[in-house]
């Protein structure tokens, strides 16, 4: 079995973000709940006769980026446990900064374009699914500020 996050139940991920451990974290959830957005407006856009595929492929690019931010999380403190004399520790902190702030990033991208195709099924999409397409759209705003809010924490870190 994986040990993507993706193979997880919904329990053993929480449990999992809960954990005493450092990842997964923000970005992981935010890249599920910008997924999870997006399955919603899939299924929105299905009761409404209108094409699924672009919500569909936003979640299959969002999905992975829930292990690929946890991984690079991972390699930014494992960059910072270097000994502080380790002549290779500021190019590895920064390497594993600049992936660390790319994976969120992607994550915003994605939660905005999620957002607009809830936007649209909320105007257009069948009437009995309102609720979900209007969930789908603040899901996916939350995800993408969350995600955004990751980038500068970790390019102000960059700075440092």
């Amino acid at each position: 079995m994986s040990n993507s996050f993706l193979h997880l139940s919904v329990g053993g991920f929480t449990e999992r973000v809960a954990a005493r451990t450092p990842a997964p974290g923000g970005g992981a959830v935010a890249a599920v709940t910008a997924a999870s957005a997006a399955a919603l407006v899939a299924m929105a856009a299905r009761f409404a006769d209108a094409p699924a595929g672009p919500a569909e492929a936003l979640r299959a690019r969002l999905e992975p980026l829930a292990d690929a931010d946890a991984a690079a999380y991972t390699e930014v403190l494992a960059a910072y446990r270097l000994p502080k004399d380790d002549p290779t520790r500021p190019s590895r902190v920064a390497a594993a900064l600049a992936v660390a702030t790319e994976v969120p990033r992607e994550v915003a991208a994605a939660a905005r374009e999620v957002a607009l195709l809830a936007d649209d099924l909320v105007e257009r999409g069948n009437k009995n699914l309102v609720g979900d397409a209007r969930v789908a759209a603040l899901l996916a705003r939350a995800a993408a500020d969350a995600a955004t809010a990751l980038v500068e924490i970790n390019e102000a870190a960059a700075r440092r």
